[in-house]
């Protein structure tokens, strides 16, 4: 009798896990539904219809805004096949100033050099952010000190934090138990995960000693070997999907 309601236990473990992954695509699938529905209401031209997008932010100061050329292609490549999204396969390339800058909901941001932001481009962006919009950067290595100088400036009263590894962006998708994966070495210190809240919703996601983009470039471009490369993609993907559910 033990062993048989030992098997019909374990059964039934398995089978409510199965239930919890189905309700959970479910779930992800309901959310990017209705980003894509709020995205459709602000950017309803041509080919880009009810799919999402990536724009990348182009910023003075100096930076290279536009590095790691091949990395949004491959993270909208790696999404459209496994992830629950249609995506447009090219990234869009926006300034803060520019007229359709609320048409684009998530915004990507990296580089080596300096950030920096006008006064107006520094109320436009806490506006944007305040309203609904998400923030990706992430430090190729050398962004960091400007970067924290002006979010500083856009969120005054707001700092960042790091997010715990229990944290849904680490495992929304994806798992990641430990956090951001470290994909280049940078200074040799861990990686963090930090982010900006906004009346308690996840508005900026810094990822720091971690450079996700170098990672989603085309394997040959730093030599990774392909265990980064992927990890890289995946938690790419998370970012993305956590911010249409937030």
């Amino acid at each position: 009798m033990g062993k048989r309601q030992n098997k019909v236990t374990r059964s039934k473990i398995r089978g409510n896990r199965r239930k919890c992954l189905i309700l959970t695509r479910r779930i992800i699938l309901l959310a990017v539904f209705v980003f894509l529905m709020q995205s459709i209401a602000l950017t309803q031209t041509g080919q880009s219809f009810g799919k999402f997008i990536i724009a990348r932010l182009k910023y003075d100061g100096g930076g290279d805004w536009y590095s790691n050329p091949s990395s949004l292609p491959n993270l909208l490549k790696f999404l459209q096949s496994n992830a629950p999204i249609d995506v447009v396969p090219e990234e869009k390339r926006i300034s803060i100033m520019d007229k359709d800058f609320f048409s684009y909901p998530y915004l990507y941001m990296n580089g080596h050099g300096n950030v920096r932001f006008s006064e107006e481009e520094t109320l436009r962006l806490r506006e944007y952010l305040q309203s609904g919009g998400f923030l990706h950067a992430d430090d190729n290595y050398g962004m960091d000190a400007s970067f924290r100088r002006e979010m500083k400036k856009v969120f005054p009263n707001n700092e960042l934090v790091e997010l715990p590894f229990d944290h849904p962006i680490y495992n929304i998708y994806f798992s990641f138990p430990n956090g951001l994966p470290k994909i280049h070495e940078h200074d040799g210190k861990s990686p963090q995960g930090l982010g900006i809240f906004y009346k308690g919703r996840l508005v900026v996601f810094y990822t720091y000693e971690c450079d996700l983009g170098d990672g989603w470039e085309d394997p040959e471009v730093h030599g990774d070997p392909d265990e980064k490369h992927q990890a890289a993609l995946k938690m790419g993907a998370n970012i993305v999907l956590y911010a249409m559910m937030r």
